[in-house]
């Protein structure tokens, strides 16, 4: 499983999406050019030191992407999604994209991607964060898939006391 932004243009989202790629231990492809300075300091704030741990793997343009990405399908995360996400059959290799904050992405991506995911809202709402968006999707993509890291309790967790506390 992969994760995929093409071209972001708001670094603190960015950030989110790779701390949340560094936690769940999954690659991040970034798809230049950023809307940003790659190390810029917003990015680095949301992502706070879990960055260090994420696998990023830069591409400087969508053909290089092409070239050179991991094997699997291209899911594309979109408003003109027919596929409710909850609904579709997540494989351990697919590639999830996302597109740009401001504009999505161009019809050569949509064009390319081998399923189009939407994620259901009220009818007069258009979208949600897409920082949001990819938690929401990696998150139903990994349980499908058994793709979660083996979670460990810390050494001095303790269940609530649910009788009277």
């Amino acid at each position: 499983m992969h994760l995929a932004l093409f071209q972001p243009d708001i670094p603190q989202n960015a950030g989110s999406i790779m701390r949340l790629g560094a936690c769940l231990g999954v690659p991040v492809d970034l798809i230049e050019p950023a809307g940003f300075i790659i190390d810029d300091k917003r990015m680095r704030r949301a992502g706070m030191d879990y960055i260090d741990r994420l696998t990023l793997i830069r591409h400087a343009s969508w053909e290089r992407f092409q070239a050179d990405r991991a094997p699997g399908r291209l899911v594309l995360l979109t408003t003109k999604g027919a596929t409710p996400y909850p609904d579709f059959a997540f494989r351990p290799d697919d590639i999830l994209i996302l597109g740009r904050e401001s504009s999505g992405v161009p019809e050569e991506v949509h064009e390319a991607a081998d399923a189009r995911l939407v994620i259901p809202l009220l009818p007069d709402l258009r979208s949600i964060n897409v920082a949001q968006a990819a938690a929401m999707v990696l998150g139903e993509a990994l349980r499908q898939t058994g793709g979660f890291p083996a979670a460990t309790a810390p050494a001095n967790w303790a269940p609530a006391n649910r009788a009277g506390g």
